[in-house]
């Protein structure tokens, strides 16, 4: 199908718009090839998540069908921005992929729950996050294996805690927006949820906040994070992993308060 030279011309939002008024095909068409680059973008990073069990084009795939369809259940009037409304569907996907083929090996998800089991025991004993130290101490192993460990259990702790915020807050995550239609009262539940996370952000030290800040909300890779902050990929991927522990463990607490 050739696109008409008038459809290239115009803005995303513009084709977002005319696209809500009329359903055309070709407008369509423009619109999923713009944002194809989304797709492959979001698969790229998630890589870690599904590279034992399916293909990057496979995902790619799967992708752009969630892609067609965000552009079917958009409305410009109602939602956020199409990038943001299109980006959590697609890590929804994924998510739910992972999940489905139980793609964690199973040492995997027993050292993690073990190590997260620890971070909560020493935070509810210190009051406040043990230290690496006091976690491999905790654990009776060598602060080398327990950062091996930690290392590991990166992507169990990225999905988890992904899945978490996910079923916590509908479709809400981390990068989310709320709908500018959103009942008063739903509007209120997450605005306490993101307060409660907000906190538990704070409640990390700064080079983790910073490490989180520029991974969920720049989407920055682990490689560029590296860069921007002059440390070792390893050292920045050691951060992000102490982070989302400890973040799991706050909001799990959080949880079995009642507070979300």
């Amino acid at each position: 199908m050739n696109i008409p030279d008038e459809l290239k011309e115009k803005t995303n939002e513009e084709l977002l718009a005319l696209y809500k008024a009329g359903k055309d095909r070709q407008v369509k068409q423009e619109i999923v090839l713009r944002y194809v680059y989304l797709v492959k973008n979001i698969a790229m990073k998630y890589r870690g998540v599904y590279a034992s069990f399916t293909q990057l084009d496979d995902i790619v795939n799967e992708g752009i069908i969630a892609l067609m369809a965000a552009v079917d259940k958009y409305d410009p009037d109602k939602n956020a921005r199409f990038e943001t409304f299109v980006s959590k569907r697609l890590k929804g996907l994924i998510i739910d992929i992972a999940r489905k083929q139980d793609w964690i090996p199973r040492n995997v998800r027993r050292e993690s729950k073990e190590v997260n089991d620890a971070i909560h025991t020493l935070y509810e004993r210190l009051g406040r996050y043990p230290t690496n130290q006091e976690a491999a101490d905790y654990l009776n192993m060598s602060l080398e294996k327990y950062q091996k460990v930690l290392g590991k259990s990166n992507l169990y702790n990225v999905i988890s805690l992904d899945y978490f915020l996910w079923e916590q807050n509908g479709e809400q995550n981390m990068e989310s927006l709320v709908s500018r239609e959103t009942p008063p009262e739903q509007k209120l539940e997450e605005k306490e949820f993101h307060s409660i996370l907000k906190e538990g952000i704070m409640s990390l030290r700064e080079k983790e906040q910073t490490v989180i800040s520029l991974y969920y909300r720049k989407e920055l890779t682990m490689k560029e994070i590296a860069a921007v902050m002059n440390l070792s990929e390893p050292r920045i991927s050691q951060i992000h992993s102490n982070a989302l522990a400890k973040l799991k463990v706050f909001l799990e607490k959080n949880k079995n308060k009642g507070m979300i």
